[in-house]
């Protein structure tokens, strides 16, 4: 589609463009593994700018961004995504080349097929056809997308926003294109997403013989009790909208490589899934409780790489599920599960939920999305627009 298939007349695209699988065979063409653009930027920006998107490319360390945006009055829409995908993997394991954007039985093959190069495809091509029914529009539309999603999400939408917020441009509604249906196409809206927290734990004791146990003290003793005090109860039951905060244990460590000495320290590593009852804060409080208990000093570190978050049941997340029904026929769930996405970046700011494809396929070799689904999902986004805008 960037290639051509969008017509002459800015902002009056021709029926092609209302099509989202050349784009997404373009885009997956483009072999932009994190945190690498590859192209996939230009194919976009070659796309938007005949339908009237004014185009600002944004690099951030070694990460590249598009911002785009039409129009300049409320209220303003933003669709968000990334163009950066995780790495293939061998490419003997793949019935074609991963970067092909084969076709084959009705489906679309290639590394960000599904998460999320065909999801932008959609969205663009359903902006085109809402634009060839809605000339004259109603507010602004626009696409924040990066390259930074699948890898630390330093220099992508997060920063993205702050340079957007400085111009005055922060939407009133974000949607995230992610893959997020379950079994169907639009089953699932996504209004929130738990946080996510690690903590790396080194707690010290005294080395010693282990025929001398009175002469030393074992860390890893005192660090497996602490390990079972967090692990024994759940620390909560969920609540309305999120399933309960879970507590995994995700590594643990001695370093040591004799079996007649009792070590000087033990390390554990932990990653924390959090509802709406908590913060990253006072998990922190409630990890240092537990290991303050057995009296023995300690370190630990703690990063969060998001808050959890919820849009309310409102305006914006009923036009969600007015436009699955017009699509569909069916009413989605509302549903917090999963992952982080960069939407936790867009919550701070707006309103945000996350609507998409079908995830099976996405990471895994041979990812793929339906043809067919991939034209539905564009109709989908066209009936948000309609919804949300006008």
């Amino acid at each position: 589609m960037g290639q051509g298939g969008i017509g002459q007349d800015i902002g009056r695209p021709d029926r092609a463009a209302t099509d989202p699988l050349p784009l997404a065979q373009a885009l997956i063409r483009c072999p932009s593994v994190t945190p690498a653009d590859a192209g996939a930027l230009g194919v976009l920006e070659a796309a938007l700018a005949p339908l009237g998107f004014a185009c600002h490319r944004l690099r951030f360390g070694e990460v590249e961004n598009l911002y785009a945006r039409r129009g300049t009055t409320g209220p303003h829409f933003c669709f968000a995504g990334h163009t950066d995908v995780v790495p293939p993997g061998p490419a003997e394991g793949w019935a074609d080349d991963p970067f092909s954007g084969a076709v084959r039985d009705g489906r679309l093959y290639g590394r960000g097929a599904c998460d999320m190069k065909g999801g932008i495809a959609a969205f663009v091509a359903g902006l085109a056809d809402y634009l060839a029914a809605h000339p004259e529009g109603r507010g602004s539309i626009s696409l924040l997308i990066t390259g930074d999603e699948e890898g630390p999400a330093k220099d992508g939408t997060a920063k993205v926003l702050d340079w957007m917020a400085a111009r005055g441009e922060i939407p009133d509604m974000a949607l995230v294109g992610e893959p997020t249906s379950r079994a169907r196409l639009g089953d699932i809206v996504k209004v929130g997403r738990r946080g996510s927290m690690t903590a790396w734990i080194t707690l010290f004791g005294i080395q010693g013989h282990s025929a001398y146990p009175q002469r030393a003290d074992n860390p890893i003793h005192r660090l497996v009790r602490v390990l079972h005090r967090l692990t024994v109860q759940p620390i909560d039951g969920g609540s309305q909208f999120f399933e309960a905060t879970t507590l995994q244990v995700t590594g643990f460590d001695v370093g040591n490589a004799a079996n007649n000495v009792i070590p000087g320290e033990a390390r554990a590593m932990l990653n924390i899934r959090f509802n709406d009852l908590h913060s990253s804060a006072s998990l922190t409080e409630m990890l240092h409780a537990a290991l303050q208990a057995e009296e023995s000093r300690y370190e630990m570190r703690v990063e969060c790489s998001g808050e959890s978050f919820l849009t309310q049941p409102g305006p914006f997340v009923e036009a969600l599920q007015r436009a699955v029904r017009r699509v569909t026929g069916e009413a989605p769930a509302l549903d917090t599960g999963g992952g982080t996405s960069d939407a936790r970046f867009l919550a701070r700011h707006c309103r945000v939920a996350e609507l998409g494809a079908v995830g099976s396929t996405m990471h895994k070799i041979d990812e793929c999305v339906p043809v067919a689904e991939l034209r539905d999902l564009a109709a989908l986004y066209r009936g948000v627009l309609e919804e949300c805008l006008g």
